[in-house]
């Protein structure tokens, strides 16, 4: 059950309706057991195994979800009642025990587990969904507690919502206790004004999914999964709407994950702020999968570069905190290992780590660009920089996330292939061939899906322009509120046939929408 899914659409409305009607002792209890429902329909079945395997493969992550919950809240309550030198025992204890567990189930391939046991059991383990986001919200959870940042959570409902809300179990934003917890204490009612922005929110988000992240993967799947076929001017183009399709697909889940959240009263984090506006690559993890980038920043960047240092071997002789530029370095490049754990994700994470670690010597040898007086040509030169080199590292991501995750061969053949085949007959014939193989062998359809997705960017373009430059920022829903009312209606409606259109060509082109990227993760 998807969050682009009819039966979620049915799912919200439910649970919207008896949270909101609810006793305020009722809702939390309510929230939590809508959040387990929502996750154990979205849990893989198992049948293949068998019926008794299948059962209890299909319960394991429930399994899992419950004694991480267990867990975290008394080691929570024993770390806040604990002396200061026991504290940190306690919370670096939980922190590696949380991640021992992420890597048993995220990483298992690469250890030594199947050597002692053999491949079958660990083969046969479900991928829990969104382990790493849930993971990553305790480890915050706990350490803002060792810190004295959050009190700890006394009641294990409340702290299960934290930590499994529907919205966000699968693919994040990446919440903050400190932020959420206040907010499951109070009581929520119908507010119109806040529904109205909700269902706002929500139409931006959907249509950000089935209208324009869908689609795209429709072209995008076609020529990556052929791509000795095609010369470079349509590898190019594959890989510049894949940047768009992964932005549009996970920008489209966290809009629709806040407005769910907001029907209900909770406000979530934004997880992205117009990200390719950005003039530099700070700028561009500052838009960008913010939460995940703020949590590296907060709980890995600021602990290694505040670690003392004169302990290492080596490193300890020169330094007693280490360079700025290896912490960032390091953060970056295991956000690589945080995507996945083979190779085409290490390059994708180096790639990210060379960028920022060459812009901040940029900075130290030339000084840090000016933010004012600056003519419109050199920053747009710089965003179409940055948007470039992003691009680029999408190659290794995008081979990184299919079938042959090991197939680092794969990334290089597609970058080889863009120096060939550039004129304009031949780019011409390609792109209505792979449009023909990856949709329908109909022009008329070939021209109706050209149409539609310059539709898709005109609009989305439009609104993250205002949002940039006139809004400066502000959520996005307050964006389509601003607008005068003859824009903003044609907006809504634009908003509701792209939806329409968008599920309706899916479906006859490839029988159904696709999952979210993230919840890969």
């Amino acid at each position: 059950m998807g969050l682009q899914s009819f039966g979620y659409f049915g799912f919200l409305l439910v649970t919207a309706a008896l949270y909101l009607l609810a006793p305020a002792r009722l809702q939390t209890p309510l929230l939590l057991a809508a959040s387990l429902f929502f996750y154990w329909q979205a849990l893989p079945s198992g049948e293949h195994l068998g019926p008794l395997a299948g059962g209890f493969y299909h319960f394991l992550p429930l399994l899992l979800a419950a004694a991480l919950l267990l867990g975290l809240w008394r080691l929570g309550l024993a770390v806040s009642r604990a002396e200061k030198a026991r504290r940190g025992r306690l919370v670096r204890a939980g922190v590696i025990g949380m991640l021992a567990v992420l890597a048993v189930f995220k990483y298992y391939n690469l250890s030594f587990l199947p050597a002692l046991f053999g491949p079958g059991l660990l083969q046969k383990l479900p991928f829990p969904l969104g382990i790493s986001f849930f993971t990553f919200a305790a480890i915050g959870y706990l350490v803002d507690v060792g810190r004295g940042d959050v009190e700890a959570e006394t009641s294990p409902v409340r702290l299960g919502v934290f930590l499994f809300f529907f919205a966000t179990v699968t693919s994040g934003p990446i919440c903050r206790a400190g932020k959420v917890l206040p907010q499951l204490r109070q009581e929520h009612r119908f507010e119109a004004e806040r529904v109205t922005n909700a269902l706002r929110l929500f139409a931006l988000g959907l249509f950000k999914k089935v209208a324009l992240a869908d689609l795209l993967g429709l072209f995008v799947n076609e020529v990556f999964g052929h791509m000795t076929q095609y010369g470079g001017g349509v590898l190019a183009l594959a890989l510049v709407l894949y940047t768009f399709q992964l932005y549009f697909d996970f920008c489209g889940y966290s809009e629709m994950a806040r407005a769910s959240a907001l029907f209900l009263g909770i406000q979530l984090p934004e997880n992205f702020k117009t990200p390719f506006f950005s003039t530099n690559f700070s700028g561009f993890w500052n838009r960008w999968h913010i939460s995940l980038s703020s949590w590296l920043q907060d709980y890995l960047f600021m602990p290694l570069v505040w670690a003392d240092a004169s302990r290492l071997p080596l490193i300890g002789k020169k330094y007693d905190r280490l360079p700025a530029t290896f912490c960032v370095f390091v953060v970056f490049f295991l956000s690589g290992f945080w995507h996945g754990n083979t190779l085409p994700f290490v390059v994708w994470g180096l790639l990210q780590a060379l960028y920022r670690v060459g812009e901040e010597l940029c900075h130290q040898k030339l000084g840090k660009p000016r933010k004012k007086g600056v003519k419109a040509r050199v920053l747009w030169s710089k965003r179409l920089g940055v948007f470039v080199l992003w691009s680029f590292s999408m190659v290794f991501f995008r081979v990184g996330s299919g079938p042959d995750t090991s197939a680092l061969g794969e990334a290089f053949q597609f970058l080889a292939g863009l120096g060939r085949g550039w004129s304009p007959r031949l780019f011409g014939g390609q792109l209505v061939d792979a449009l023909y193989a990856g949709f329908y062998d109909d022009p008329m359809m070939t021209a109706a899906w050209l149409a539609f997705a310059a539709f898709g960017f005109v609009l989305t373009g439009y609104l993250d322009h205002q949002r940039f430059f006139r809004y400066k920022d502000k959520p996005a829903e307050v964006v389509l509120a601003g607008q005068k009312a003859p824009v903003r209606w044609l907006i809504y409606y634009g908003l509701v046939l792209g939806i329409l259109a968008g599920l309706i060509i899916q479906n006859g082109g490839f029988g159904g929408g696709a999952s979210f990227a993230y919840a890969n993760f």
